[in-house]
């Protein structure tokens, strides 16, 4: 089977918008590589430190919404 990574990567990313606080911080509790692909595309800031959370960019905040929206809700009835 043939992994789709930035499948993975919108995956993620739509999650971490579910767990924001501080307006544009997240909770870092999925994989290194996820997290440091994200980091390359320009969604959010260096994941490398001591910090539990990390920073969604303006990019990755707006993208990280769309995602959520289109992946986790329901149409409007």
């Amino acid at each position: 089977m043939e992994i789709d990574e930035d499948k993975i990567d919108d995956a993620v990313l739509a999650l971490l918008w579910l767990t924001l606080h501080k307006e544009r911080w997240a909770w870092k509790g999925f994989d290194w590589a996820t997290t440091d692909r994200l980091h390359k595309k320009g969604m959010i800031g260096d994941p490398v430190n001591k910090s539990k959370s990390l920073i969604l960019t303006d990019e990755g905040l707006e993208r990280s919404e769309a995602l959520f929206r289109e992946l986790f809700t329901r149409p409007p009835r």
